[in-house]
This record gives C-alpha cells, structure tokens and sequence, in this order.
C-alpha cells in the first residue's frame, strides 16, 4: 500500500494552510470548513499524521496511517484531533494558534515486518496494534531519542497502553511506513499568520 505522489513544495503549503484554516474556524465556531482542493495528489485517500507544536514543546499530535480518506480531509480531521483530543495535553485554545507550528506526515508506503531487522531507524515509522489499541510512532522518533529497533517498537506499545513486548505476541500486527514530512517552519508563508475576527 502507498500513497503515489511525491507532494510539491506549493502543495505542501496548500495542506499546511488547509490545517491552519482547519483549526482557526473549528475553534472559533465548532465547523470544519467546507469545500475541497482541485489537486489530484490532494484529494487522493492516505494517511497521515498531524503535530501541533507549541512554544515550549508539542501539544498535539493525531494520526492514522490507513489510507481510507481523501488526504485533506484527514489533515481536517486529525488537525481537530491533535488540538482538541490528544489525552496527554489540554486541548488547544484560540489564543495559542497565532504560537503554534503545524507539522505533518503523509504516510508514504506501508508493510508488514516480523522482526526488528526488517527496520530502518530514521526512515521507518512503527504501528503496532493488538485488538483495538493501537500504537503509532514516526520515523524521527527514534533517532532523535537514540532508540534501537526494539526499543522503537516497545514505546510504540506503550503509546498504545499495551505491555512493551507485546509486538512480539502472536496477535500483534507490526506495520513500517515512510512519510512525506513538512512543517510551517521550513515552508513558511505569510498565509499562515493568524488574525482574530472582529
């Protein structure tokens, strides 16, 4: 499974404003904008993965990495998680947005592994699910922490709830997948400063 497009520098900044104009109306009124791209690459089903980024460090993030919804609407959709449902931070407010930097991933190709080996730490990011809990970590994760393959996969357990070797149990499913990663900060635009309505 993978997601076919390799994302212009122009496209990614139509998906960061998407986020942003995502997140400025729903905390203001509670609606998710309507309306849809015109780019193919755009509205194409993938998944993705959505951090809020604050002045002293994150505080949000929501994914998913099952492509069965239009790209920009999953950026809509975990956008509004990552701000509003993430249980490890209080949910965002208005008056942060104009502070937050948005990043997000589009997953890329996804596979199955039965072994740590079959990972590439700094190019591969994990899922690791058993029943309904489900865990997910991107690829930087683990290198900007030191981690190795087992390491990476056992907190991926645990960002699920699961015990950290329950990767290994017979039930687990084990899913790698690449990303296409960008963020405000490298692709700034002027369209992203936030004004409040009047």
């Amino acid at each position: 499974m993978s997601y076919d497009f390799q994302l212009t520098d122009d496209e990614k900044r139509e998906l960061l404003r998407i986020a942003r104009a995502t997140l400025k109306e729903y905390l203001f009124s509670g609606r998710v904008p309507p309306g849809a791209p015109h780019r193919k690459s755009l509205t194409a089903p993938a998944g993705v993965h959505v951090v809020l980024h604050g002045q002293s460090g994150p505080r949000g993030a929501s994914g998913n990495i099952q492509e069965n919804t239009p790209l920009y609407k999953a950026i809509q959709e975990n956008a509004i998680g990552a701000a509003t449902r993430d249980p490890r931070f209080e949910p965002i407010k208005v008056d942060e947005l104009a502070q937050l930097v948005i990043e997000i991933s589009v997953v890329c190709t996804r596979s199955k592994i039965s072994s740590p080996g079959d990972l590439v730490l700094g190019t591969h990011g994990v899922m690791v699910q058993v029943a309904d809990r489900r865990g997910l970590l991107m690829p930087s994760v683990a290198t900007d922490n030191h981690w190795d393959s087992e390491v990476f996969l056992a907190q991926a357990c645990s960002h699920a709830g699961l015990p950290e070797l329950a990767w290994k149990s017979p039930e687990a499913s084990v899913e790698t997948f690449t990303v296409q990663g960008f963020n405000e900060r490298d692709l700034p635009a002027q369209s992203f400063a936030f004004a409040p309505r009047r």
